[in-house]
């Protein structure tokens, strides 16, 4: 008789919403914001992006778009991307599949599910929360953050709200695959130089160390995340730049790669 298989880990849930409230409201929300402030403003540098956003309040200008919609974020997507990840890896380990194929799917379909279940209009709430600062430089005072939803929502429905979703699940396809992919294959050598076997669990500290490597080999997708970005920007063209009017991936892409070849080196 075969082993009883195990039911869904629930917990995974609350670990993986607890986990990313603690991320988001640590330096999650103002790397996010440095990220967003440089790939909407790509001539910007590292030091003028960090003036530029302390110019909007100091210290809490790095916090912008944390409440509510980084908050509401990160308490669902990290649920959703723990559970999914965990249930499809777990599948895949029962069907033959390796530790590195296992998780490579596992996060590619968790990533997949945070984007269209929580964080399309998260994102993009937030990146309007960032980037209609812009409107400050002008003279025009940014309207609040309620009122740019209510807006939004006015005009272009469900849809607006949701705009730039797909990109998001590129994003997210990608990055959590990447990540999960490349950590699971990182656990061989550490292992090989901690002698450990494939039974041993490893500690924390060599699981923070796979973790990284895979973090660090996932970032090859962050043209992704400047798509999604432009995609989600509240702010308006530039004369000249030929960005488009209804943004896709694609055409997207096309006038992000035109803005770069035109740019000063």
């Amino acid at each position: 008789m075969a082993p009883q298989q195990k039911g869904f880990s629930w917990s995974n849930i609350a670990v993986g919403a607890t986990m990313n409230m603690f991320e988001v409201s640590t330096l999650g929300q103002p790397l996010e914001v440095i990220k967003t402030t440089m790939a909407s403003n790509r001539k910007a540098s590292m030091a003028e992006a960090l003036k530029t956003v302390w110019s909007r309040g100091g210290v809490l200008g790095f916090y912008q778009g944390l409440i509510p919609w980084a908050w509401i974020e990160a308490s669902t997507k990290g649920g959703v991307l723990i559970f999914t990840s965990a249930e499809i890896e777990k599948v895949a380990s029962r069907n033959g599949f390796g530790a590195g194929a296992s998780g490579l799917l596992g996060g590619m379909g968790g990533g997949i599910a945070q984007a269209y279940a929580t964080m399309g209009f998260c994102t993009c709430m937030k990146t309007a929360e960032i980037t209609r600062h812009k409107q400050a430089a002008s003279g025009i005072k940014p309207p609040g953050t309620f009122t740019v939803f209510m807006d939004i929502y006015r005009r272009e429905g469900i849809k607006g709200i949701n705009k730039g979703v797909n990109a998001v699940a590129v994003r997210q396809c990608t990055n959590w695959g990447s990540r999960m992919g490349f950590a699971r294959l990182a656990e061989t050598p550490v292992r090989a130089m901690s002698g450990k076997t494939e039974a041993e669990k490893l500690s924390g500290a060599e699981r923070i160390l796979c973790s990284s490597i895979g973090g660090a080999l996932g970032c090859w997708n962050q043209p992704i995340e400047v798509i999604r970005v432009e995609m989600q920007s509240m702010a308006k063209a530039e004369p000249g730049s030929n960005r488009p009017t209804n943004l896709t991936i694609g055409n997207t892409l096309s006038a992000s790669i035109r803005a770069g070849q035109r740019a000063p080196h």
